[in-house]
């Protein structure tokens, strides 16, 4: 559309861009893995920005960072903080604001417990009605051979909250990517509602896992390490910390509230680091944000869709004429951003693309403006 290059810069310490010569190496003491955060990103992209425009003796063509999720903080930030490289930003589902107290730590999951209540009243029932249910049957003699066999886990569970934090993370993966045309937190309500009359909540419960993950042998309540889930691991016990908890009697899920003497001593023994909760606001700002961008920044799209658990820490209103925020009701994350369908997306996502493409239109048209101005 823009007949634009297009340059996916990858995330240093993520895939093959690794220093210290290997991969054991860069991770392997706080003296090397410490290069690994936000900020040093950033200032990697800005440098093959650079270098990719002088290259191609394109030094004058604007360019435009999109991002999704963190990759969209990313955006926004790259956009305050380079503005000599970057016209403008597209930051979708960037929960900026999910640091330090600015949003509540109950914001993610209570969330997550209305795309629930929303797709079915008797789903979200069950599923509050089913923590105490598992605990008890965990409880008696032989229990969590009992679950283990009632859920077909792949391995012998060893305590209830593993079971419980399997479903935990499948509830909330099914809201926050609740994406059209299949809807998840629907085929995970369907399996739970269908279940045969008369069965229990358990069976009902594992009826919603199979509806969701399919018919297999066995379902794999352990999560195994990957390259990902270590990064970001670091990352959180470095400047990402979003603290992210559950409040008594707030959603439907247990109590589980965000503990950040527990998250630091957890960093302590992981990485021998303490994390910088405050990092991030004073690094980046996010205080008062309406305030100060309105001060100072331009050409920033927040886009959101209001069913992502995570747009309870994004921008959701206007900060000025070109910062501005592009939502939709039922819109999930990063939706926006993934490749269009045209059998299948809805009108509302259709729309909302086309917003956005206009708002950069009018950045690219106002930018050879300026240049033509200036130059003069």
């Amino acid at each position: 559309m823009f007949n634009a290059l297009l340059i996916y810069i990858e995330h240093r310490y993520y895939g093959e861009s690794i220093p210290f010569g290997s991969r054991e190496e860069a991770l392997s003491n706080a003296s090397t893995i410490g290069y690994f955060n936000s900020a040093q990103a950033m200032a990697d992209y800005a440098a093959v920005l650079i270098y990719v425009k002088k290259k191609l003796s394109a030094e004058n063509s604007p360019v435009i960072v999109i991002g999704a999720s963190y990759g969209g903080m990313l955006a926004s930030w790259f956009r305050l903080k380079y503005p000599h490289i970057t016209i403008g930003a597209l930051a979708s589902s960037a929960p900026i604001l999910y640091f330090d107290d600015i949003t509540p730590q109950d914001g993610y999951y209570s969330i997550v417990e209305k795309g629930f209540r929303e797709a079915s009243e008797s789903c979200y029932e069950t599923i509050r009605k089913s923590w105490y249910e598992i605990d008890r049957v965990a409880s008696e003699a032989n229990g969590l051979s009992a679950l283990s066999k009632r859920f077909k886990t792949c391995k012998h569970l060893n305590s209830s909250v593993e079971l419980k934090n399997y479903l935990k993370l499948m509830y909330s993966d099914a809201a926050q990517y609740n994406h059209p045309p299949n809807y998840p937190v629907t085929v995970v309500c369907r399996g739970i509602d269908g279940a045969s009359e008369g069965t229990d909540i358990l069976g009902r419960i594992y009826a919603g896992i199979v509806s969701y993950g399919g018919n297999r042998s066995c379902y794999n309540t352990i999560n195994f390490p990957t390259e990902t889930s270590v990064g970001w691991r670091w990352q959180t016990c470095s400047d990402m910390v979003i603290p992210i908890g559950i409040s008594e009697n707030v959603t439907m899920f247990q109590t589980e509230p965000y503990n950040l003497s527990s998250h630091i001593e957890d960093c302590k023994t992981m990485f021998g680091v303490l994390p910088r909760p405050h990092w991030v606001t004073t690094y980046f700002g996010g205080h008062d944000i309406k305030l100060i961008l309105h001060r100072f920044a331009s050409n920033i799209i927040f886009s959101n869709g209001l069913r992502d658990p995570y747009s309870s820490g994004g921008v959701l209103n206007n900060i000025s004429d070109s910062v501005v925020a592009v939502s939709t009701v039922n819109g999930s994350h990063c939706l926006d951003v993934l490749a269009a369908n045209q059998s299948s997306d809805p009108q509302w996502l259709v729309t909302q693309r086309k917003m956005e493409v206009e708002i950069m239109k009018g950045w690219i048209t106002k930018y050879y403006a300026d240049l033509v101005a200036f130059k003069q």
